[in-house]
Parts: structure tokens; C-alpha cells; sequence
């Protein structure tokens, strides 16, 4: 087919039914997307559409991208985790049931994803449009993995803001929690148990494990409340008549906009005495000025918005992002995941009319 085609929204509805039942019925486990990808590519060459490619990233630009024009960057994901235990029904088999299509990925991020396509070929060919649009769909996201999105940002382009595709049943996410795990050791100086020797570790790391449980931060996000600290795992001591000169405990830290990971690393700095080694910085929270137009839009066409827990590639974007998408994230990650059908509908409709207002005025 040639690049000038024209879809209904019916037609638009009916291909994304299609293309989803065929990624569902392709395993695309993270770090594994060979063969979506591959289909996903021969997708957009049937309808000759240009097709870019790193790894298991792969994008798409419109036919009149013009790069003296602002862009806007569509994203989703075709990775999935693995299924659980918990599944009856085939997770790779594509099963439409009471108005439920079934298989794994349909609801994270399949459904965001194929609407994101579906809404990307409406403008393809469009003439006169205020940005110039890029699709994205990419590896990795269930990992935070590094061929994943941010393997490609460089090739991408400017990019001057971001819509990412996930289950929201398309409210708008304009904040979204970032995230820091942190090995913290504390130091004591070992003995023997049963004299009154050494100092003991363990000790140590109680008074900071007890400063993570409690602090609050003082500064705090308006939509994502205050930063979250659990300690989640603690190791310590070789046998019972030893006291233990070291004691390592993990921290999962939920940042949030209120400040950076960096800003947010100094600050527990400050506040213990235990060595904190941070094992990543980079997944950091997000946020996006509620004047701007993309949120302007969203308001005007009735679209709730919210703060986010949970995160996503968002946090691996260095530009102003929402996340919006068909389906819900209640549903990700479970047994029989499904989307409903008429979900996909609503995304696809969601997203035409959110971007006919910014890139048509």
C-alpha cells in the first residue's frame, strides 16, 4: 500500500485489534523482542512507511517531518514480563471472550502501544501540522533496561515533549514517582559474643534503619506526596558467637518531583551514618508544568489528571512527558491479562483528539 492511505477510525479500530492479537501471540519477554520488533517493521514497510531500527528500538517519523518544527515523541513498549503461575488460559494466544481480548501484553503496554500506531498513521501523511511526530516502540521497559529507550534518544532528535503509552484508562499522568535502590553499610568491630567486646553492626544499622522508617522529607509533591524509604533486605553476621563488624540493609526509595534523585541521595547522606552506595541515579521522577499545552489540551478535552506510583520510561526522559494510554494498571502484570475491546477504541479516539489539538491547532 502506498503512504497515502486513509483510515476510518472504525478501520483504525479494526487494525489495532488485529496487530495486538498478532504481538500477544509473539513472545517479547524483556531483553527477547527480536520477533516483535521484526513484525512490528514489517508492519509499517507493508504501508511503506520508513522504518528506523536499533536493537529492538524502533521508530517511525511523519512523511513531512520538518526539522525546523517542534516534535513530539509517541512511546510504548512491546516487551512483557513473563507470566505467572496464575494464568488458565494460553498467555500467547490472542483469545477474544465477552468483549475481552486476552493474552499477554494486552493490557501492558499492547493496547497503549498498537492505539499509539493506529493514531500515528491517522497523521502520517498530514500536510501543515504545528509538530512533526515520531513513534517510538521500544525494548526493555519492564527492565529499565539499557537498550531499551534511552539506547536511542540520540538518534531520536530534538524532542520537545513526550506522550508514553501505558494502562491509565487514558486519565493523564503528569507526575510519575522515580526510583534509587541503595546498599547501605553500617561498620562496627567484631568480638566474641559472650565478653563485653566488639560493637556490633547490627546495632549501628538499627539507629539509620529507623531514621529511613520515619523521616519525612521536607518538601513534599502536591499529586505524588511525600518520598517513600523501605528497607527491604538485611544481611549481617557469619555465625551466633560472633559480633558482626559489618551489617548491609537495602533501601527502595520512591522519589518524587519535589526533588532529584541527586537532591535526594545528599539529603539521606547528611541524615546517616552508615556508608550509602547508590546503585543507579538514572531513573529519576517526573513532571510536567501543568500550564503546559499538552496538559492545557488534556483539560480542555475533559481528561482527568493524577500522579503516578508506579513508573515507566518516563523516568528515562530528559523532556517534558505525560503517560496516557487504554486499560488499567490494575490489571498489568496479572493472570489472564486482558483489554477490553471498545478500550482499544477509546484510546485510539482519546489520542486522535488530544493530538489534533496541538499539532493542528
Amino acid at each position: 500500500m502506498a503512504a497515502s492511505f486513509r483510515f476510518s477510525t472504525d478501520q483504525l479500530h479494526q487494525v489495532a485489534i488485529k496487530l495486538l492479537s498478532e504481538l500477544i501471540e509473539i513472545p517479547s519477554f524483556s531483553r527477547d523482542e527480536e520477533k516483535t520488533a521484526d513484525h512490528l517493521q514489517a508492519f509499517f514497510e507493508e504501508y511503506e512507511i520508513t522504518v528506523e531500527r536499533k536493537g529492538n528500538n524502533l521508530w517511525v517519523r511523519n512523511q513531512n517531518f520538518d526539522p525546523d518544527k517542534p516534535t513530539i515523541l509517541l512511546n510504548s513498549h512491546h516487551d512483557t514480563v513473563k507470566p505467572n503461575e496464575g494464568y488458565t488460559k494460553n498467555p500467547h494466544e490472542a483469545i477474544i471472550e465477552d468483549e475481552k481480548l486476552y493474552g499477554l501484553g494486552s493490557n501492558d503496554a499492547g493496547g497503549p502501544l498498537v492505539c499509539l500506531i493506529m493514531t500515528f498513521m491517522y497523521f502520517h501523511n498530514h500536510k501543515d501540522l504545528k509538530y512533526n511526530l515520531i513513534l517510538a516502540a521500544t525494548a526493555e521497559e519492564e527492565i529499565s533496561g539499557a537498550g531499551g529507550v534511552r539506547s536511542i534518544l540520540r538518534e531520536l532528535g530534538e524532542v520537545d515533549f513526550g506522550i508514553v503509552g501505558e494502562p491509565t484508562q487514558m486519565e493523564m499522568a503528569i507526575n510519575e514517582k522515580g526510583l534509587m535502590v541503595l546498599d547501605c553499610y553500617a561498620k562496627g568491630k567484631a568480638g566474641h559474643a559472650a565478653r563485653d567486646e566488639g560493637e556490633n553492626a547490627i546495632y549501628n544499622a538499627m539507629k539509620d534503619i529507623e531514621w529511613f522508617r520515619t523521616y519525612q522529607f521536607p518538601n513534599q509533591s502536591e499529586t505524588l506526596g511525600p518520598v517513600k524509604m523501605s528497607v527491604t533486605v538485611i544481611e549481617a553476621g557469619s555465625q551466633h558467637n560472633v559480633v558482626p563488624d559489618t551489617c548491609h540493609f537495602v533501601v527502595d526509595v520512591r522519589t518524587t518531583d519535589a526533588y532529584s534523585n541527586e537532591e535526594t541521595l545528599e539529603h539521606i547522606r547528611q541524615h546517616v551514618s552508615c556508608d550509602v552506595k547508590e546503585r543507579s541515579t538514572r531513573l529519576q521522577p517526573s513532571r510536567i508544568d501543568k500550564e503546559h499545552e499538552l496538559v492545557k489540551a488534556a483539560a480542555e478535552l475533559g481528561i482527568d489528571t493524577f500522579g503516578s506510583p508506579t513508573m515507566s520510561d518516563q523516568a528515562l526522559m530528559p523532556f517534558a512527558t505525560v503517560k496516557i494510554g487504554p486499560g488499567d494498571s490494575n490489571r498489568s502484570h496479572t493472570a489472564d491479562e486482558y483489554i477490553y475491546v471498545e478500550e482499544l477504541r477509546e484510546g485510539i479516539l482519546g489520542y486522535l483528539m488530544l493530538l489534533n489539538k496541538l499539532v493542528k491547532g
